[in-house]
């Protein structure tokens, strides 16, 4: 479907409500939808019987954060739309991430295309809060016809589940009075975004983040050939000495453009700790790439987490700290990511790196 690019703003002597309310009314409807600051959140509840089976009865209910506006992500975004979605929603299992150090829980559709995780509190608290910009970013990314490198959400959504007794899932009988239901009273913030490797063969896995402290994966050293293992920063060093990673320059200055807007859209929310996903498509000979866990804003805690590693208490070897400022990481991340790379010679002369510091 061909996207339409965003006009620029008319120049008019008309009042500044008046330029807004002519701005919308050339927009498309999609646009304007996406551009909507409106927390527009759908809550349904429901009950599953479960004839025959009265340990299963339970009552749900679920929000949905800016329904429409998610809706209208996914049909943008999604090959099969909201249909797709929701067939893949239909059928999920638990999955065990193997690169985040949290206790997160996650799961995956059956089909691949989507990943579950669970949102603490203060994630959920940041992702309403800049939720507006999110859909703003992306749909500006989307009119324009530039790239974006941030994982797609798909929704945001509580889940709240009651069992016709009220017991725990231990307590409650199962079939011959054995088991339990397979669920437990209680409630849940979930996020599903994206899977990026998605219909892919991936041959390694690496997960980025600019910073020296921390960030070797000796179990996935030692197995080179566990596709599955989740490679960081100090790895992909070590690996770039012997097989570097080889990028057209052209796919390469594109992937930092795009990088330079995300990073600078993260910052500017107060949003630090991302990571850039990368899988190694052999089988295409590509290069999987996306931002991930950019839910997170620069909170009191992590200020603090800062100050205490910076301090060198917890050691460290005078590395500077995992996480820092949100301008302070959007910089380290930018010049390294940079640095991870080689340019495949075309020909051309070899153009310089952007500026880490640049807007």
């Amino acid at each position: 479907q061909q996207q339409r690019r965003l006009q620029p703003p008319a120049t008019s002597s008309a009042s500044p409500n008046r330029q807004q309310q002519q701005q919308q009314q050339r927009q498309p409807d999609w646009l304007a939808l996406l551009l909507s600051p409106e927390p527009l959140h759908v809550k349904h509840a429901f009950e599953d019987e479960s004839p025959g089976m009265p340990w299963l009865r339970a009552r749900f209910s679920v929000t949905a954060y800016f329904a429409p506006q998610f809706a209208e992500l996914r049909r943008r975004c999604i090959a099969g739309g909201e249909a797709a979605f929701l067939t893949s929603l239909c059928r999920c299992r638990k999955w065990a991430s193997r690169g985040g150090k949290s206790n997160a829980y996650f799961a995956k559709t059956r089909d691949d295309r989507f990943i579950v995780k669970s949102l603490s509190k203060p994630e959920k608290a940041s992702f309403l809060e800049f939720a507006p910009a999110y859909f703003e970013h992306m749909a500006r990314a989307a009119a324009s016809g530039k790239p974006t490198t941030l994982a797609k959400v798909a929704g945001v959504y509580s889940i709240t589940i009651r069992t016709a007794g009220g017991a725990p899932a231990a307590a409650a009988p199962g079939p011959g009075g054995q088991g339990g239901v397979p669920f437990k009273d209680g409630s849940i913030d979930v996020l599903v975004m994206e899977n990026i490797f998605y219909d892919r063969q991936i041959s390694r896995i690496y997960d980025l983040k600019g910073s020296e402290r921390s960030r070797f994966n000796a179990d996935a050293a030692a197995n080179p050939q566990d596709a599955g293992a989740v490679h960081l920063d100090d790895n992909l060093r070590r690996s770039n000495l012997q097989a570097p990673l080889l990028v057209e320059q052209g796919l390469l200055r594109s992937m930092e453009h795009a990088l330079w807007r995300d990073t600078s859209f993260l910052a500017g929310l107060g949003v630090m700790d991302y990571s850039l996903l990368v899988g190694v498509d052999r089988e295409h000979n590509q290069l999987v790439v996306a931002i991930i866990d950019f839910i997170r804003t620069y909170t009191w805690d992590k200020q603090l987490e800062t100050w205490v590693k910076a301090s060198g208490i917890l050691g460290g070897s005078g590395k500077e700290p995992t996480i820092v400022s949100p301008k302070q990481y959007m910089r380290r991340f930018r010049a390294a990511i940079s640095s991870y790379f080689t340019i495949v010679p075309d020909g051309h002369e070899v153009e310089p790196p952007l500026d880490p510091d640049a807007a």
